[in-house]
């Protein structure tokens, strides 16, 4: 618990430290906001001085001069206003330049680890809310803020009793800004979260709609999503419904408040304590003394919504990079796993005890054994997926995070069970998006994994986009691409994960002379599989039972103990 207070402190130090680099930007709006609050008594006193000077004395000369001095201060106004809101602008994208690729960093590292939960693409929605908030009218209100007092003094100068009306005005609304931020904060968190339910369900009912129309379960999937729906209204009506009412509040004050004054000022004039020009700018300095809180009002539910956005982000954004690793040469020789445990992703389940192996260049291993046994998460822990609990994996002797995640990466080549592609060409997905591809290492990929000819025949050949997750692909040409994208580099471990799940004849002899091949050139492979037809080419075989190593030998004699055991399974039961 304390390191993870202490986690959240240092990221809350490091995302405030994204707003401490725009202080010198700040810091010029701070200057800007002072002069538009200074300007901004231009219109109060240009109508105080028609209405005592210019209207007694009746002279035209007094009005072109005041009303030309006028114009000039609001032209000045306007432009320092927007001068504002385009250093605003770029605050806002100099905060997001610093924390979202981290951010992004972060969320491919979790994905990796395969830690579960929305935070990763909801820290991503959040700093598109902090942006936009840093950007925003809401914001620049902030900066008005502090001119209230002012406002309020020179209020107090037109009459003391103006100055007390003014002054009980901002404070009632100061404590109903207050009353909204109590109010509204339960449920704009309620909001958030009732919204990324809403969304994920949506998402996840669009990737498997054609599995819920097949089997029938289209009216139940609506169902589902229209009860998830109706709640995301509920949240978000009842937060519009507390914005609505504390903002109808506040208008209503102020436009009392704003009457009050005139009448006040008119009561002041008629008993000569007061001129109808302070009546009247009196009336409009109220207004704009109240202007800031009344916006903040009105844009509490975006300001909430801020706040708890940027300390989602602060939580979710690491207080610092993980220290560069010193560069190791690419590994090209052994493999050895040493006493590695191993949990499922997401817990503190073991599913793997105590594994221990050693591969050799040119060394294939097969990895068999039941559902749940353990073997995807081992495949994963070989290419620095799955953390171990205890025991390490090394490669040439150094543990697996001695080297740079992606120049490890660059040397593996993984397929996973579930193959996914990302929205490109074929030859950016074999090539793993390489931005200076090796052709004859993309033509020498895609042949050892069979899906040459296959490319070939498709409209556009290897320049096809295969759209998002490989869906313009059937599963057979996915799980050839990905082998491919495996292969591609020469890499010198090769995990595969039930590589023959989707081939037909012609593919599973195309693994076979891959896994060959990669022995043939001194890799190393491991190739987990349910089908025997899988294992032709390896010489090693582990059998995983329970999370734990049964058999591990060359693949002819597990296989023989393996074939023994099952023919004495009846006799036994007999």
């Amino acid at each position: 618990m304390a390191d993870e207070r202490a986690g959240s402190s240092a990221g809350r130090r490091e995302a405030w430290g994204a707003i401490g680099e725009a202080r010198w930007p700040l810091a010029t709006v701070m200057l800007l906001s002072g002069l538009v609050n200074l300007l901004m008594l231009t219109a109060p006193l240009f109508m105080l001085q028609v209405y005592d000077r210019v209207l007694p004395s009746r002279s035209l000369a007094t009005l072109a001069g005041l009303a030309g001095i006028a114009a000039i201060l609001f032209l000045l106004q306007a432009l320092m206003e927007v001068f504002r809101a385009r250093i605003l602008v770029r605050v806002a994208r100099l905060v997001d330049e610093r924390l979202a690729a981290r951010a992004f960093r972060q969320l491919l590292r979790r994905s990796a680890e395969a830690v579960r939960g929305d935070e990763g693409p909801q820290a991503l929605r959040d700093l598109d809310t902090a942006r936009g908030f840093l950007a925003s009218p809401a914001f620049s209100a902030f900066f008005d803020l502090p001119w209230v007092p002012f406002y309020v003094a020179v209020c107090f100068l037109f009459h003391p009793w103006i100055g007390f009306t003014v002054a009980g005005g901002a404070l009632f609304l100061c404590v109903l800004t207050l009353a909204t931020d109590r109010a509204g904060a339960g449920p704009t968190r309620e909001a958030v979260v009732a919204a990324a339910e809403h969304r994920a369900h949506g998402d996840m009912a669009h990737r498997v709609g054609p599995l819920v129309t097949a089997l029938g379960m289209r009216g139940r999937v609506a169902e589902a999503w229209r009860a998830r729906h109706e709640r995301h209204l509920d949240v978000a009506g009842h937060g519009t419904d507390l914005a609505v009412s504390f903002g109808g509040i506040a208008r209503l004050l102020r436009t009392m408040l704003q009457s009050g004054i005139l009448a006040l000022g008119a009561l002041l004039v008629v008993r000569n304590e007061a001129t109808a020009g302070v009546m009247l700018a009196a009336t409009i300095l109220s207004a704009r003394a109240l202007a800031p809180v009344d916006i903040a009002i009105a844009n509490w539910r975006s300001v909430a919504a801020a706040r708890q956005a940027w300390s989602r982000i602060a939580a979710f954004v690491p207080a610092q990079e993980p220290a560069a690793v010193t560069p190791l040469p690419a590994p090209r020789g052994s493999v050895r796993v040493t006493g590695v445990s191993l949990a499922a992703p997401g817990t503190d389940n073991l599913v793997l005890h105590d594994v221990s192996f050693a591969l050799a260049p040119g060394n294939a291993l097969g990895v068999i054994g039941p559902s749940g046994s353990g073997k995807s998460t081992l495949a994963r822990a070989l290419v620095g997926l799955a953390r171990p609990c205890r025991g390490v994996v090394r490669f040439d002797g150094a543990a697996i995070d001695q080297w740079d995640p992606d120049v490890l990466g660059r040397a593996m080549g993984y397929l996973p069970q579930d193959v996914e592609l990302l929205d490109g060409t074929i030859a950016e997905n074999i090539t793993r998006f390489d931005a200076d591809p090796d052709p004859e290492a993309l033509l020498a990929a895609a042949r050892a994994a069979g899906v040459h000819e296959v490319v070939l025949r498709l409209p556009g050949g290897y320049d096809a986009r295969v759209g998002m997750g490989g869906l313009a692909l059937s599963g057979g040409q996915r799980q050839r691409v990905g082998l491919a994208r495996a292969l591609y580099g020469d890499p010198f471990l090769v995990v595969l994960d039930e590589p023959n799940s989707n081939l037909d004849v012609e593919g599973e002899r195309a693994l076979t002379a891959a896994v060959q091949a990669v022995r043939a050139r001194g890799g190393v492979a491991v190739v987990i599989a349910h089908r025997p037809s899988a294992l032709t080419a390896v010489d090693r075989i582990l059998v995983v039972n329970e999370g734990r190593v049964q058999m591990d030998g060359p693949r002819d004699e597990v296989l023989q103990k393996l074939a023994a055991l099952t023919r004495s399974v009846p006799t036994r039961v007999a």
